[in-house]
Parts: C-alpha cells; sequence; structure tokens
C-alpha cells in the first residue's frame, strides 16, 4: 500500500457508489461512435442526455487515441472539444480528454474541472489550474502502440509506473489524483486480461483507480468466444462485455469508470455499491 492517502474527490460528495464517467468523442474517428457527434451541437446534446443518463462527470476529447490512429494538431483538437467543455460545464462535471498541454489549459479555462491524460506526463497543469488529474498506462503512441507490446510481468511493470506518475502528481501539487491501467493501450489481449483479473493490485497502490473497458476490442473477442463463434461483435453490440468487466473492476475496488453505455453502467455501479 502505498503511503500516499487516498485524497478527496474535488467537487463529488462522499459516496461508496462507484462514479462514472460518460464519453462524449467530438471526433470523426473513434473507435466505437467517431463522427457520431463531431458536430458541436449534437456532442452538447449526447453529453445533456448522459447527464440525465446519471453521469457523474463527463469526459471530452477532440482527438482519436484508437490503436493506429493519426494525431492531429491542437489548434483542430481545440476548436472541436472547446464550445462543448464551456456548453456541458454549465451541466455539471467535465473533464478534458486530451494529451495536448494548449488544449487542457484552455479547457480548464473553459470550466473543466478534471485532465484525463493518456500520455500521463500533463501533472503540472493540472496543478497549475487546480483540477483533478487521471495519469494513464501506455506503451507507446496510439498509432503504433498495437505492433507489437511486450512486458516481462505486465501487472508489476503497469503498477510500477502509475505508482511513480501518481507520486510526481502528488508532489506537483495536483490534490486529486486518479490512476487508469490503460486497457488496449499497447497491450495484447493477453496482458489486458492479467490486469483486469489482478485490478486489486492497482487498487492497492492506494490511489483512486478509473478503468474503462467500454466496447473495447478485448470485450469483442471475449464475447466471440463465450458465444462460441469467431467473428467479434462490432463496438456498439458489446454491452454485456462491458458492464461484466465493469462490475467486476467496481467490485474490486475501482472507484470510476469510463462508459459509453452511461444508463446501464450507472445502474451496475448502484447494484455494486447495495
Amino acid at each position: 500500500m502505498s503511503d500516499s492517502p487516498v485524497v478527496a474527490h474535488l467537487g463529488v460528495p462522499h459516496t461508496t457508489t462507484p462514479l462514472v464517467m460518460g464519453v462524449v468523442n467530438v471526433t470523426p474517428d473513434s473507435f466505437s461512435d467517431g463522427g457520431r457527434y463531431q458536430n458541436p451541437k449534437d456532442a452538447i446534446a449526447h453529453g445533456i442526455d448522459l447527464f440525465a443518463q446519471g453521469a457523474d462527470i463527463l469526459d471530452i476529447g477532440g482527438e482519436s487515441t484508437r490503436p493506429g490512429s493519426q494525431p492531429v494538431d491542437w489548434q483542430t483538437e481545440l476548436e472541436r472539444v472547446l464550445p462543448v467543455v464551456t456548453e456541458l460545464a454549465k451541466h455539471g462535471r467535465v473533464s478534458i480528454d486530451t494529451r495536448k498541454p494548449e488544449v487542457a489549459r484552455e479547457a480548464i479555462a473553459a470550466g473543466a474541472t478534471m485532465l484525463n491524460d493518456i500520455s500521463a506526463s500533463l501533472w503540472s497543469i493540472a496543478s497549475e489550474g487546480k483540477v483533478a488529474y487521471v495519469g494513464m498506462h501506455m506503451q507507446g503512441e496510439p498509432l503504433t502502440m498495437q505492433n507489437d507490446p511486450h512486458y516481462d510481468d505486465v501487472v508489476t511493470e503497469v503498477c510500477q509506473f502509475l505508482e511513480s506518475m501518481a507520486k510526481s502528481a502528488q508532489a506537483a501539487g495536483v490534490n486529486e489524483i486518479w490512476i487508469d491501467p490503460g486497457f488496449g493501450f499497447g497491450k495484447t489481449f493477453a496482458h489486458n486480461l492479467d490486469l483486469l483479473v489482478n485490478i486489486r493490485k492497482v487498487v492497492d497502490l492506494g490511489w483512486p483507480v478509473m478503468v474503462g473497458t467500454s466496447r473495447k476490442a478485448m470485450l469483442g473477442r471475449m464475447i466471440a468466444a463465450s458465444d462460441g463463434t469467431e467473428a467479434p461483435p462490432p463496438p456498439n453490440d458489446r454491452l454485456a462485455g462491458s458492464i461484466a468487466t465493469e462490475v467486476w473492476a467496481m467490485h474490486n475496488g475501482v472507484g470510476m469508470i469510463r462508459a459509453h453505455d452511461v444508463k446501464s453502467a450507472v445502474h451496475a455501479a448502484k447494484v455494486v455499491a447495495r
């Protein structure tokens, strides 16, 4: 167990019910719903609906980080997310999903109170803006991260990375720190399963843990295997796998899940908390 205290959730009432972060992708190419909410008006309407479904926080992203995705410049990303952050921050708590300092700063100024950073490098900006920080483990970059992921011991290596990152964020003055093992980010199917089975070891590091398995490819393979078929279902037909893995994670102490299917995830969180 880390000697670092588990920090309070800024702006979120103390509760034993795990939090649900709803996904709002303002992108043309995200793996699950790319293009569906590319128009800011559509993204805002979707976000308001997710709040109505019970989302505790919305994660707004303007750059796809699916395997093989091409990066976009910060100006393009900012143009996509800024009007959405500005409006949705009036309705509830908002997170900005970015690895670019320029986007993070502008989104925080527009009302985001959490920075979700897959690069696990922007904690100084979270400290500067006095917002919460989620740092994720990723091996490599989205464009090439699935080419040949390798670990000697994926659970140990991910835990060591997250421990070091969280301590750096704490030393920089961040008051709310979350760690994310990064399912699907530079990890094979076997790596993902190993992390999932051993998620309690991540929880036992002592910082609040966020997990995002929602609709991911690993679930497609798991569902196909359970059905005795070879063809994984498409992302929007992976609800059973999403809920099953989210419930497992929450049962093992994960404090927040990042989900596309918010209503079902909220119900699952309440069942786990009973």
